[in-house]
């Protein structure tokens, strides 16, 4: 498997963006671009992994453009493995419309399984291009945010830069 991949500046950092000939197989934060690279050769071992901003121009754009307030396209090509189960609930992610959310246990319920919130939270947690499959977008029953593998600031963050935060105080 090759892998390209780009590393750019945002406003929480620096984000890596990784991609298969296929689709997106990776999207990163840290606070260090070297972290990022490290992280995405130890999570691909056996990839041929190629830094290559050219190769990757349409989905650094896409991001780039999320960032400048406009939605991800939800049929953004993306190259992930999973099970069944995450496949569905990450189908159900790329569903909640920008600036909105929903919490886990409603996912669970749109999924067919209204007893599986913690499994839900898990697959949003173990989501490997997060923005692109909006598991920020995904809070608690009672409207706190719960948990994001970036951490709470950044998936603060994320729902603050879409106008959710407003939704969730009013």
């Amino acid at each position: 498997m090759k892998i390209f991949y780009a590393v750019i500046r945002c406003p929480l950092g620096f984000l890596l963006v990784g991609a298969t000939e296929h689709g997106l197989c990776s999207v990163q934060f840290d606070g260090s671009e070297k972290k990022l690279e490290q992280a995405l050769r130890q999570e691909y071992p056996t990839a041929r992994i190629q830094r290559d901003e050219v190769h990757l121009r349409a989905w650094v754009k896409a991001l780039r453009e999320y960032f400048q307030g406009r939605p991800i396209d939800p049929q953004l090509p993306v190259d992930i493995h999973a099970t069944a189960f995450q496949q569905r609930v990450w189908q159900e992610l790329r569903k909640i419309p920008y600036g909105q959310t929903r919490s886990y246990s409603e996912i669970a319920r749109r999924i067919g399984r209204p007893k599986a919130t913690r499994a839900v939270a898990r697959a949003c947690a173990t989501n490997p291009v997060p923005i692109v499959i909006p598991c920020h977008r995904v809070i608690r029953e009672d409207g706190s945010l719960g948990g994001y593998d970036g951490g709470i600031a950044r998936k603060r963050a994320l729902l603050a830069h879409e106008g959710a935060l407003q939704e969730l105080d009013e």
